[in-house]
Order: structure tokens, then C-alpha cells, then sequence
């Protein structure tokens, strides 16, 4: 990955190239397409292909309460963007010498100047500069102006409706994981630290590991069929798949009200405590609710893993 935290420097190797720049938050089909885009005009021309993405959020500095919790954290937002098609993945560490460029002076500075780029692909709704004063027209023109390459990829529909990152965060504050998977062309993936908790699932022979940590938006309340990731035994080793019944919200039938993220890895055996866990979420099996004792909750759970490892099975 390529860290911008200037106007000046930036890699020999990447100059030169097809960019695209923008908040490509949880790399949705939208992204996929416009990324193809890129490469193929990349690729005709005979140069890289480039994604340059922000981090954090320029909102999160400007208007910080109103910056969205993210759906994929950095190192997984490079991974999906070079798996898209693009050569080369740069990040803006953004800050105020980013932010407070006008639109004209980041054309000049970052985009010629910098970048000395070929050509650029962006989606519609692209704005860029101070105060978001720069859009496709413009960029479009002062392109022109300039002998560069320039397009707008056309916008992806499902239902007749946008796919955008923020139609993706609604339908997993519902808790409508199927949707979310259908539009990011993928599972929702979140990960977490396994930390202690209260111990009462193994006590039931239902053993879960609690996530803590986790650094982006979490569905809705609910319990899951899900797919987990353990990291393997060595460095290097290939993550080992499980699957997994997930409960999110709180545990009322014992009476605790505090949020949780618990997952118990079906025929799993081992201490994952201190170790970072991914949870590919499939289907939403059923909403959070208070059981009359223990062995309602027993029967219930049983239902649920089984309903989990046969999804699992056939993702």
C-alpha cells in the first residue's frame, strides 16, 4: 500500500497511471464495477491502475459526529481493491494539508503534479477540494483542458435502487445480512479480539467466543449463521473456516442488558483467547428474545446451530 501524507511525494513506479480516488467503504459491487473500469482503460493504455482512498474519513475530521462507522477496516479495503483489479492501492493519511486544498489547487498539485496521471475514472457523485467545491464537471473539463483521459462509470442498480455504502449500513443496522451480502457481492465480514466473558456458554456446552474490539459497524441485534475465520497455529498459515451460530445484542433471559457479540464455533475445539477472529455473516436466523428458563434456551440453540452449520454448508 502507498501512504500519501504530502503533496510531493509519491512513487515513481505509480506515477503515471489511471486513478481513481474516493471512500470505497466496504468495496461494494459499485466499486467492483467502477475499478474494472479503471483497469481496462489502465490496461489499454499499457500503465497501473491505481485506487487512492482516504483514511480516516475526511467527515471524521470535519464533522466528526457525523462520520459513519466503516464496513471494512484498512488492510481489508486493500485487499478487496487489488482483488477488484486495481495494480496499485495508495492511501491519503488524511489531515489538514489535504483538506484545506481547493479544488483547483488539488488538480494542479496531487492529481498533475503529484500523481502525473494519464487519466481518470470516478463515479458520479466524485466531489473533491474544500468544501467538496470540485465535481465530475468540472474535473471533467480542467481533464480536457489538460490532454487527460477522463470518464464517469456508470452507477450500479439492484432493485431498481443505488447500491451504495450507505444502503449497505442500513440494511445491517436491520439486521438483513442476505442484503448486505447481495450488494457487496460477498458476506458481511467483521472481526474482533476473543476476550473473556461471564463463562455461562461453556457451562451449557455451548462454548462462544466473545469478540471485543471490533472496529466496524456491526449488525443489527440478532442471531446469525455465520462463517468464522481462526487465524492459523504459525505465521503465514492459512486462516481455518468454521461454522458458526452468532448471537449480537444483549442476553435478557439471564438479565444482562450490555451489547455482545458471541459466536459459538460449531465442533470447534480449542482457546482462541487473545486471538482475532473474522465472522463472515450469512443469514439471519431469528431476532434476540427472553427464553422462560434454561431449557427453552437449550432447545432454541440447538435449532439455531443446526440451522447455522446446514447455511454454513451451503453458503
Amino acid at each position: 500500500m502507498i501512504t500519501i501524507e504530502n503533496v510531493r511525494d509519491f512513487p515513481a513506479s505509480a506515477r503515471g497511471a489511471y486513478v481513481t480516488i474516493g471512500n470505497f467503504d466496504g468495496v461494494h459491487r459499485g466499486h467492483g464495477r467502477l475499478i474494472a473500469e479503471l483497469r481496462s482503460q489502465a490496461d489499454a493504455a499499457g500503465v497501473p491502475a491505481v485506487a487512492v482512498t482516504f483514511d480516516p474519513h475526511p467527515v471524521a475530521l470535519l464533522r466528526p459526529d457525523k462520520a459513519p462507522v466503516p464496513l471494512v477496516w484498512q488492510e481489508r479495503e486493500y485487499e478487496l481493491l487489488k482483488a477488484a483489479g486495481a495494480s496499485e492501492v495508495a492511501v491519503f493519511r488524511t489531515g489538514p494539508w489535504l483538506l484545506e486544498l481547493s479544488a483547483r489547487a488539488f488538480f494542479e498539485q496531487v492529481i498533475l503534479g503529484q500523481f502525473a496521471a494519464r487519466g481518470l475514472v470516478e463515479g458520479p457523485n466524485f466531489f473533491f477540494g474544500r468544501d467538496r467545491r470540485g465535481d465530475v464537471e468540472t474535473l471533467g473539463r480542467w481533464c480536457a483542458e489538460e490532454g487527460l483521459a477522463f470518464d464517469v462509470a456508470e452507477p450500479t442498480f439492484d432493485a431498481g435502487r443505488l447500491i451504495s455504502s450507505s444502503r449497505i449500513r442500513e440494511a445491517l443496522v436491520d439486521g438483513d445480512v442476505a442484503e448486505a451480502r447481495r450488494l457487496l457481492g460477498r458476506p458481511y465480514r467483521i472481526r474482533g479480539v476473543v476476550c473473556h466473558g461471564a463463562g455461562r456458554g461453556a457451562g451449557i456446552g455451548v462454548p462462544t467466543a466473545n469478540l471485543d474490539e471490533v472496529d466496524t459497524l456491526i449488525p443489527g441485534d440478532g442471531v446469525y449463521a455465520a462463517t468464522a475465520l481462526v487465524p492459523g497455529d504459525e505465521p503465514g498459515d492459512e486462516p481455518r473456516s468454521w461454522p458458526a451460530a452468532c448471537n449480537i445484542g444483549p442476553n435478557p433471559t439471564f438479565g444482562e442488558q450490555v451489547r455482545k457479540v458471541e459466536a459459538h464455533l460449531i465442533d470447534f475445539k480449542g482457546d482462541l483467547y487473545g486471538r482475532t477472529v473474522e465472522l463472515d455473516f450469512l443469514e439471519r436466523l431469528r431476532p434476540t428474545r427472553t427464553f422462560a428458563g434454561l431449557d427453552d434456551l437449550l432447545g432454541q440453540i440447538r435449532l439455531d446451530v443446526e440451522a447455522a452449520r446446514r447455511i454454513a454448508a451451503n453458503p
